[in-house]
């Protein structure tokens, strides 16, 4: 089955696992098809900063999906910590408010200009696809993530309609990917590959991917779907 190359570019695979040699063959099956990988608590923990290190040595983008929430200084620094380990985006929960949302905007450019480092996307959580969620409210927080300067969100598809004509500037990033035939899990706010990438700039999928017999395949399948 060809996949078009296009949607694999807007694909990016979470890499949601504790198991290395799991991992590693994900990797080696994706390689040459998938070009980023999504890092969140799971690998994290189990891996620290390393998984970061090995997956950017073999040519990927690395989306560190930890979701900050925190004091600013906190969340700041953090954030330099990112843009030093040259990983390409990272989240926030909007819910911090604007004027800490700015702050981390302007300082992270400050501290990346002045050691010349490509700044990371700044990725703004609306609410989590495992939870029902008003539309009235994930558009106040993507009008927030807008009027600070943020690169994007991360939104459902049901959402990402309403975004994409509200804010064409942002990004949208969109969880919650699922086949037609396949179990919802946790997942509230699902749709089809085909229909969130109408309006997603890039869709995240897991489970039915690296908890796929071969990972390619299931790569395929979401992708035809």
């Amino acid at each position: 089955m060809a996949v078009n190359k296009k949607s694999l570019k807007r694909l990016i695979v979470a890499l949601d696992l504790e198991e290395k040699k799991k991992l590693n063959k994900i990797v080696k099956d994706l390689s040459g098809y998938i070009d980023k990988f999504k890092i969140g608590l799971i690998a994290y923990t189990k891996f620290g900063p390393q998984i970061i290190t090995q997956l950017k040595s073999k040519g990927f983008k690395v989306f560190l999906d930890l979701k900050l929430l925190d004091i600013p200084n906190t969340v700041i620094n953090t954030a330099k910590i990112f843009a030093k380990m040259r990983v390409w985006a990272f989240t926030v929960h909007l819910k911090m408010g604007e004027n800490p949302l700015t702050l981390l905007k302007k300082e992270l450019a400050s501290f990346c200009r002045k050691n010349k480092l490509r700044k990371p996307l700044i990725l703004g959580v609306t609410e989590l696809t495992s939870e029902k969620a008003s539309l009235k409210n994930v558009l106040k927080l993507a009008s927030l993530a807008s009027r600070v300067g943020l690169e994007g969100v991360i939104a459902s598809s049901q959402e990402a309609p309403f975004i994409r004509r509200k804010y064409p500037k942002l990004k949208i990033i969109t969880p919650g990917i699922r086949p037609p035939d396949y179990e919802q899990d946790d997942q509230r706010r699902v749709s089809s590959a085909s229909f969130a990438l109408n309006y997603a700039d890039f869709i995240v999928v897991g489970r039915p991917i690296i908890k796929a017999k071969h990972p390619l395949a299931g790569v395929k399948k979401i992708l035809s779907c």
